[in-house]
C-alpha cells in the first residue's frame, strides 16, 4: 500500500464542467439553525463528495459567501446546488411539491437506526437540526419519518456536521451499492 500524492489525486477529481452533467443523488440535506460557519462550511463540503441534490440552509443558518464556511467548505460552494430559506415551513413546501419526503435527524419515539435505511426511503430529504437543541417543534411536526444514530457512550449526541457526514455516506453507501 502507498498513499496517493497529490497529484495521483488530483487526475482523480471531477472537472466542474464534468461535475455538472453527473447525475446527483437522490438525497436532499437540510439545515435548521445550525450556527456554526464552520459547521456550514463542512457540510458543504460532505455534500459535494456526496453529490447530493441540492443543499438547502434554513432559519438562521448562515450562507455564502462568508470566508469562515469557505475556510472549511474548500471551494464546495460553488459545486453543491444550494438554496437559503428563512422560513423552514417554506423550505418543506418546496420538498413537498417536487415530492420530496422528510426525514429528520434527531432522537425520536419512532425513529430508527441511521444504517436501516434502504434504496426504497429514496428520494429524500435528510435535515439536520441546531447543534445545541437538534431539530424544531416546527420541524418535526412536518417529518415523515426519523433517524437517529445510535450512541454508546455518555453523550447523546454529535457535532452537525459529523452527524451530516455520516447519514450522508451511509445513503451514498446504499445507494450506489459499491459502484465507483
Amino acid at each position: 500500500m502507498r498513499k496517493l500524492d497529490r497529484h495521483e489525486i488530483a487526475l482523480r477529481r471531477y472537472t466542474k464542467e464534468r461535475l455538472a452533467e453527473e447525475p446527483r443523488l437522490p438525497v436532499y440535506l437540510l439545515l435548521e439553525n445550525v450556527r456554526s460557519l464552520y459547521n456550514v462550511g463542512s457540510v458543504f463540503r460532505s455534500a459535494d463528495g456526496a453529490r447530493v441534490a441540492r443543499l438547502i440552509l434554513c432559519g438562521f443558518t448562515p450562507h455564502p459567501p462568508r470566508k469562515e464556511i469557505e475556510k472549511t467548505a474548500l471551494g464546495a460552494t460553488s459545486t453543491v446546488p444550494w438554496e437559503f430559506f428563512g422560513d423552514v415551513a417554506e423550505a418543506v413546501d418546496a420538498l413537498r411539491a417536487q415530492g420530496i419526503p422528510l426525514c429528520v435527524v434527531e432522537h425520536t419515539d419512532m425513529s430508527r437506526p441511521y444504517y436501516a435505511l434502504s434504496k426504497g426511503d429514496f428520494p429524500m430529504c435528510l435535515a439536520i437540526g441546531n447543534e445545541i437543541t437538534g431539530i424544531s417543534k416546527q420541524l418535526m411536526s412536518q417529518a415523515d419519518s426519523a433517524v437517529d444514530i445510535p450512541m454508546f457512550g455518555m453523550k447523546q449526541s454529535l457535532n452537525a456536521a459529523v452527524a451530516a457526514g455520516i447519514v450522508l455516506y451511509e445513503c451514498v453507501r446504499i445507494l450506489k451499492g459499491g459502484e465507483v
